[in-house]
């Protein structure tokens, strides 16, 4: 096999995190009197870490007076509200038992919080991860590529010498320009929050459009 260990992120590539964190981005907006938003342009703010999602939300964005306290508020709501309509892609809980039934390693690296990364793992994939990384004090978010390097710490591999190859798989062109940044293969999916177009646009030379093709080329 080409690959030992196949780091996934998160939101948009083995979870639908979507509508609950659009509605309790909404939630949030709602207690202090700003704009809603829909799902679909929550979509684009995504990505780059809660920060930024709030930040991207706020009219005036980290310029609005109660913004500490707004990224608070929203990151604890959102840890008690993240499994409501959150649900795994298609197919995505066969593609990492066929993963590791070949003997891969899993891992996630995403900028969600890692206490609720966690969670989310053991709800929907129990046992399925070996190494879970998360946004976490001291910790850059995505596209810095230091998730990865603890991954591969941990893992106990390079990411590049044979036998300890690794590969990103992600939706979008942050999860592109992290893996790149790692200096990994990465692997876009067009099931997730962009699409295939945008990713080729942004950096994907190998796009799957399933998880059983993703898991059958991991594999091959």
């Amino acid at each position: 096999m080409k690959y030992s260990l196949a780091i996934f992120d998160m939101d948009g590539t083995i979870l639908n995190t979507l509508d609950d964190m659009t509605d309790s981005l909404n939630v949030i907006l709602e207690k202090y009197g700003f704009p809603l938003h829909t799902v679909e342009e929550v979509r684009f703010m995504v990505g780059n870490g809660i920060p930024k999602l709030i930040e991207r939300a706020l009219p005036d964005g980290k310029n609005t007076a109660d913004y500490d306290k707004i990224l608070a508020d929203f990151i604890a709501y959102y840890e008690e509200h993240c499994a409501i309509k959150t649900a795994p892609y298609a197919g995505v809980v066969d593609c990492i038992k066929k993963l590791r039934a070949a003997g891969l390693k899993i891992a996630v690296n995403t900028n969600k919080v890692e206490a609720a990364a966690v969670s989310l793992c053991n709800d929907y994939f129990p046992g399925l991860f070996d190494i879970i990384s998360g946004s976490r004090p001291g910790m850059p978010p995505k596209p810095a590529p230091d998730g990865i390097y603890e991954i591969l710490a941990r893992a106990q591999m390079d990411g590049k010498s044979q036998g300890q190859k690794a590969v990103f798989i992600g939706d979008s062109d942050v999860d592109m320009q992290t893996g790149m940044n790692a200096g990994l293969d990465v692997i876009g999916v067009d099931w997730g929050f962009r699409g295939k177009e945008f990713l080729r646009n942004h950096g994907a030379d190998v796009i799957m459009i399933t998880a059983d093709e993703l898991g059958t080329y991991l594999t091959a």
